[in-house]
Order: C-alpha cells, then sequence, then structure tokens
C-alpha cells in the first residue's frame, strides 16, 4: 500500500509540474486528461488476446470475427470514457470547515457547455483516498451546473490546503478509467478537537442598571414597572401607554443562562493544543444550551453572542491562533 501511495505521489507530483497551478473558471482539454484501463480493462484485453490465439489456431473466421467486434467495443468505450471528461467546465472549488481528526467536504462545481450529459463522475482528495471512503458518482445533465462532493481528512488544527483533487470517471463499461489532477487555490480551515476533562462553566449573568436601554439580543424583557423621573424615554412602553395605561417602564434582565466569557489566558491545560481543544468544547457545550459565550484569545475579543455565525467566527479564532 506505501509502495502504490509513493507512485501515486509521484505521479501526481509529475502532472502538476507539467501542468502547473490552476485556477476557476479552468476547461478540462485533452492534454490534461490521462486514460489507463483499469483492472477488468485489462483482464478483458487478456480474454481477446485468448480468443485471438485460439481463432488463429483453429483458423475460426466466427471466432476470429467476435474477437475484432468486442475489440471495436473496448476502442469505442475509452473514447466514450474520455468525451465524459472532455470539454467540462470548472467552475467554483472550496472546502469546508471541520474538526481535527474528522473529515470535512470538498465541493466542486462543474458546468456542461455541451448538449451530451456526463455521466458517473467521481471526485477525491489526490494522494489521501482512505480505505473504506465512499465513492460517490454524480452525473451532469446537458447544458447544466453542478455540484460534485467528496471528504477530506482533517488532520491539524490551522490552515490545511488541499494540495489536489482528482476528477474521473470509468463509464460506460467500467473498461478504461479516465482522470485529471486539479491543482486548485482550495484551503480548509480546521477547528481544535472539541474535547477537554473539564465541563462547561456556570455562566455569569451581568447587572443592568434599572430603566437603562437594552439592545436586543442582550437581555431579556422582564416586566413593566411605573414611570419614574429620569428613566429612558426609549424604556418606555409607549404602546401600551396608546392604549390607555399609565406610563410604564420595561424591566430587562440577563437573559436566561446568563453568558459565559471564554479566556484562553484563564483556562487550564497542560499545553497550548489542550486548552484550545477545551475552548472548542465548551463553545460548543454553550451553543447546544443557548447560553451566549463570548471569546477572549491574546488580544483579539469576540463579543458574546449565539448562532451559526458566532460559533464559527469563534471557532475560526482558536483554529488560526499561532502554534
Amino acid at each position: 500500500m506505501n509502495t502504490r501511495r509513493r507512485w501515486r505521489s509521484r505521479v501526481g507530483d509529475w502532472a502538476r509540474q507539467r501542468q502547473g497551478e490552476d485556477a476557476v473558471p479552468l476547461a478540462l482539454v485533452r492534454r490534461r486528461l490521462y486514460v489507463l484501463p483499469t483492472r477488468a480493462g485489462l483482464a478483458f484485453a487478456a480474454l481477446l488476446f485468448i480468443m485471438l490465439l485460439a481463432a488463429l489456431n483453429y483458423t475460426n473466421s466466427l471466432g476470429l470475427l467476435v474477437t475484432f467486434l468486442l475489440g471495436g467495443v473496448a476502442l469505442v468505450a475509452m473514447y466514450e470514457c474520455h468525451r465524459a471528461l472532455h470539454g467540462l467546465r470548472i467552475v467554483a472549488a472550496e472546502a469546508s470547515d471541520a474538526f481535527e481528526g474528522t473529515r470535512g467536504e470538498l465541493r466542486l462545481g462543474v458546468e456542461n457547455v455541451t448538449t451530451l450529459p456526463r455521466q458517473g463522475l467521481m471526485l477525491r482528495a489526490a494522494h489521501a483516498t482512505a480505505a473504506g471512503d465512499a465513492v460517490t458518482r454524480s452525473d451532469v445533465p446537458a447544458r447544466q451546473s453542478a455540484a460534485l462532493r467528496c471528504s477530506y481528512a482533517a488532520h491539524r488544527r490551522g490552515r490545511q490546503p488541499i494540495e489536489a483533487l482528482s476528477l474521473s470517471t470509468n463509464l460506460p463499461l467500467g473498461l478504461f478509467r479516465c482522470w485529471t489532477w486539479l491543482h486548485l487555490p482550495v484551503e480548509a480551515i480546521v477547528y481544535p478537537a472539541p474535547v477537554g476533562p473539564l465541563p462547561l462553566p456556570a455562566p455569569r449573568a451581568r447587572p443592568f442598571a434599572a430603566g437603562a436601554h437594552r439592545s436586543a439580543g442582550e437581555e431579556e424583557w422582564s416586566s413593566l414597572r411605573p414611570y419614574q423621573p429620569g428613566d429612558s424615554p426609549r424604556a418606555v412602553a409607549w404602546k401600551a401607554w396608546a392604549r390607555g395605561a399609565p406610563l410604564l417602564v420595561a424591566r430587562y434582565e440577563a437573559i436566561r443562562g446568563g453568558e459565559h466569557r471564554f479566556d484562553l489566558a484563564d483556562t487550564p491545560g497542560a499545553d497550548l493544543e489542550a486548552r484550545l481543544r477545551q475552548l472548542a468544547a465548551w463553545i460548543l457545550a454553550a451553543e447546544e444550551r443557548g447560553e451566549r459565550y463570548g471569546l477572549r484569545i491574546g488580544n483579539h475579543e469576540i463579543a458574546p453572542a449565539l448562532g451559526t455565525l458566532h460559533r464559527q467566527l469563534c471557532l475560526r479564532a482558536l483554529a488560526l491562533h499561532p502554534a
């Protein structure tokens, strides 16, 4: 297996030097497409050779006819396999974020500008095919676009460049495999693995001055109280006053569950990576409980909030922190 990977790596490096770096949009031309027989194709070629020898030995015209007919079918299959990729346009490429030690998703946007449908396209990260990876086949109808997907292994925290992608097909008969290497500027963000021995700390509620205006999303409405001189006009319940009620002022309290303020400097741990993993685990736990959280990491501070974008912002700050 190691010999096979080294061979693939060397061939991929040769193709990279030959093709150079790529950028979208990119059209797949003949010079960057490679075709070789598969194992089934080699077995089929051996069978045709045996049939040819037998037909010549017994001077069997019908045997020769069948042999050359099957050989012609194989040649047509090779041409169709090559045509499935030729002329295809690559219009986008991106990688989703992932946690360290898991698998992320690669997405490749392709466009078929011809009237021929492209079937059985397979995408994978080159030189990184792990045993057990499911190969997904995708079709691109004529004059339409589609998104091809595959997975990649997230190895270490930080920025992880995807060195090469392999786009291939072995249709229509599986006798030949046509493929190309794509060296696109695709980069993934790998978060620290969310593991740590410490439970989520108790949230801390912030005190608020009575009658002060609260911005939306920072605290919850609690109740109404009578207006007192000095209260902010913005805190007055004007809708209730318009319905004939006396002047009332809204009272606010810290949102349920309070909020967390995570700080890398105050996080216990044996080393930096352990502390980053602990913070990642706390962020996921706080998000799951619906408790607001903020993050201070070095000189960079993220204000407390909730939501998918806030979670991604905090995790990316952990992922990109210098080692």
